[in-house]
């Protein structure tokens, strides 16, 4: 499974471990530790974010960057 290169495909991941876990409930582990991964890394765009702004400066997250086609 290559890792999500925005914020859009993080969501579509975490979606789909959510429509698996409810076709296979064994697979909760698996599902929790994707969800505890997810969040850490939208904390660390989070964290980027909140230094920019206490530098009043704009910046350019890639990861947050996708096309809304």
């Amino acid at each position: 499974m290559p890792k999500p290169k925005n914020i859009k495909e993080l969501r579509d991941d975490l979606l789909d471990a959510y429509d698996l876990l409810k076709t296979d409930p064994r697979r909760l582990n698996q599902v929790a530790e994707l969800a505890n991964t997810a969040g850490k890394v939208i904390g660390t765009v989070k964290i980027e974010l909140e230094y920019a702004a206490l530098r009043k400066e704009k910046p350019d997250v890639a990861f947050l960057n996708y096309s809304r086609a």
